[in-house]
C-alpha cells in the first residue's frame, strides 16, 4: 500500500512540473489580460478627452465629489480609479480646487498628480482690441477667446464705458471673465490719458468732449497730421454753430457698423445724425488709440471747414462750400 501511494506521489509530482510551463504561461496570460482591459477600460484618456475646454473644481469638495466631476467632464473613465490614485500618491485629502485645462490627453495617474498639485495648465492668452473698436466688437472678441466671458453681460456693463476701454494687446487666463476685462481695459485707459494729461488740461475741454472727438477722428483719419487737421476742422465747424456731417457717426447707430448710408439714414433723428444735430454726439462712437486722443486736445489750427478724402486716401481741405464742391468734382467725380 505504501509503495503505492509513493508511486502515485512520483506520478503527480511529475505532472505538475510538466505542466508548470503551461500554468505559468497561462498565469502570464490572465495577468496581461487583465492589465490590457485595466489600462484600456479604466486607465487610459476618454476617447472624448475635452482638450483647451475649462474644467471647474469647486472649492470644499470632498475626494469622492472631485472624482465624480471628472468622470462627468469626460476627464477620467472611472471616478473609483481617480480617487485610488490620488490616494495612492498622497493627495485624496488636498485636491486643490480652481480651474483646470488640458491640451492634450492624459491617462488618470497624470491627471489625479496633476490636481493634486494644483497644476492648472492655465497660461495667458494674447488678445489684441484694434483701435477704434466699439464695446459690441470688443464683445465678440473676448466671447470667442475667453470661455467664462458673458458677452451680455459686458455690453450691460460696458454700454456706459464706451470710448473709456482702452484698444491696446492684452494677455488675459482663460478664466478672466467680463469684470476682469473691463477692470483691466479701463485701468489701461486711465494709465495712458495719465501721459497726455498736460495736453489734456492745456487744451480746456472736458475729458468728455476729447474723447468723443477722439473717436471721430480715430475713423476718419490714419495718420497723425490728418487726425490733428481733422480735429482742427471739427472743432471749427463746432465754433461756428455748424453741423459736423460726419458718416461714421450716424453709421456707428446703425445694426451693421459702416453699412453704406441712404437717404432714410441722412435725415433720421438719432442723436448720432451729425447731419441733423449740430455738435458733438451723445457719446463716443468707440475706444480712440492715444494718438487721436493727442489729436483731438492738439488741433492743427486753420479756417478749414471741410475736408474729403480722395481714392488714394490723401485728405483734401477748404475753407468755402465752394472750394468743396470743386473737390467734389475734382477727386470724386461727384
Amino acid at each position: 500500500m505504501l509503495a503505492y501511494l509513493d508511486s502515485l506521489e512520483n506520478t503527480l509530482s511529475q505532472k505538475w512540473r510538466e505542466n508548470t510551463n503551461r500554468r505559468t504561461l497561462l498565469i502570464i496570460l490572465i495577468l496581461g489580460l487583465f492589465s490590457i482591459y485595466v489600462y484600456l477600460y479604466l486607465i487610459r484618456p476618454p476617447d472624448q478627452f475635452p482638450l483647451q475646454k475649462m474644467v471647474h473644481i469647486p472649492a470644499g469638495l470632498s475626494g469622492g465629489q472631485v472624482s465624480e466631476i471628472l468622470q462627468e467632464d469626460g476627464i477620467v473613465r472611472s471616478a473609483l480609479v481617480f480617487r485610488i490614485m490620488a490616494t495612492l500618491l498622497g493627495h485624496e485629502r488636498d485636491l486643490h480646487a480652481g480651474d483646470y485645462i488640458f491640451t492634450e490627453p492624459l491617462d488618470v495617474f497624470h491627471v489625479a498628480r496633476r490636481i493634486g498639485i494644483g497644476a492648472y495648465g492655465l497660461e495667458p492668452i494674447k488678445i489684441r482690441i484694434p483701435d477704434g473698436a466699439t464695446i459690441r466688437q470688443m464683445a465678440t472678441v473676448f466671447s470667442i477667446e475667453l470661455q467664462y466671458f458673458n458677452p451680455q453681460d459686458f455690453l450691460v456693463q460696458a454700454s456706459p464705458l464706451e470710448g473709456y476701454l482702452f484698444p491696446d494687446t492684452y494677455y488675459f487666463l482663460p478664466n478672466a471673465d467680463e469684470n476682469t476685462v473691463i477692470q483691466s481695459l479701463q485701468q489701461d485707459f486711465d494709465e495712458h490719458v495719465a501721459t497726455i494729461q498736460p495736453q489734456i488740461t492745456a487744451f480746456g475741454h472736458p475729458l468728455s468732449e476729447d474723447v468723443i472727438m477722439a473717436s471721430i477722428v480715430e475713423r476718419e483719419a490714419s495718420n497723425t497730421q490728418d487726425r490733428r487737421m481733422i480735429a482742427g476742422v471739427l472743432w471749427n465747424r463746432i465754433a461756428h454753430g455748424m453741423p459736423l456731417q460726419a458718416d461714421v457717426t450716424l453709421q456707428y447707430s446703425l445694426p451693421k457698423a459702416d453699412s453704406q448710408l441712404t437717404m432714410a439714414d441722412l435725415q433720421s433723428s438719432s442723436p448720432y445724425n451729425t447731419y441733423v444735430h449740430p455738435g458733438l454726439p451723445p457719446g463716443p462712437i468707440g475706444s480712440p488709440s492715444l494718438d487721436s486722443l493727442l489729436a483731438a486736445v492738439t488741433p492743427v489750427k486753420s479756417n478749414y471747414l471741410y475736408y474729403l478724402a480722395d481714392s488714394n486716401g490723401v485728405t483734401h481741405y477748404c475753407a468755402t462750400f465752394a472750394c468743396q464742391r470743386t473737390n467734389e468734382k475734382l477727386y470724386l467725380g461727384k
